[in-house]
């Protein structure tokens, strides 16, 4: 299991704003992935402002836990391989038994949550456009997610100060508006409960 903390600045595009970001990662090519969801039928982890994730590629796979910290998220993450994520999502239940993930379940049983209660609850698509650039790991995405696309921006920090900073002079320099962005599970979420009212 690789650990690492997460700081990272988001804000939300118009349509006409990700196409003139996309000129910027014209050299880029996208990768597709998949976020499917995990949490119990009652919510249990995002009430604990935790977020469990099982991320898909067209090659393999990972299987992420956010835990929130003062600053950024502290994220666990455990490489699966396709078939591996495929049995976990298909199954449907996590269990101790399961030895290469054991250490995420156990942060998830000491924080009181019952592996076997916990399901998938949905997914959200990203055509990602990423590169490294001087302020950091930039992300362009286009996410589709319940029948519903929104456009982002990510830009992934090693402090938290000189971060913000540099992406309000980025967000400036490229003529984009700041739009306050929740997370994507907090997004899917919002929206998965549109849908149910």
């Amino acid at each position: 299991m690789s650990t690492n903390l997460e700081i990272e600045y988001k804000s939300l595009l118009s349509l006409a704003e990700y196409d003139q970001l996309k000129r910027l990662f014209s050299h880029i090519t996208p990768i597709r992935q998949t976020n499917h969801y995990l949490d119990t039928p009652d919510f249990k982890l995002r009430r604990k402002k935790l977020a469990l994730r099982i991320r898909t590629f067209d090659r393999d796979a990972e299987m992420t836990l956010k835990v929130p910290q003062e600053v950024g998220n502290i994220e666990h993450n455990i490489a699966l391989t396709l078939n591996e994520a495929q049995y976990l999502l298909g199954e449907r239940k996590m269990t101790c038994g399961q030895t290469d993930l054991e250490e995420i379940f156990c942060l998830l049983v000491e924080r009181e949550i019952d592996l076997e209660e916990i399901t998938v609850i949905g997914s959200l698509t990203t055509i990602r456009y990423e590169q490294q650039l001087p302020i950091g790991l930039c992300a362009l995405d286009k996410n589709d997610y319940l029948g519903h696309t929104d456009f982002e921006l990510e830009l992934e920090v090693d402090d938290n100060d000189q971060g913000k900073k540099d992406f309000f002079e980025f967000l400036e320099k490229n003529q984009v508006e700041y739009r306050f962005s929740k997370s994507k599970v907090v997004r899917f979420l919002d929206c998965l409960r549109h849908l149910k009212k």
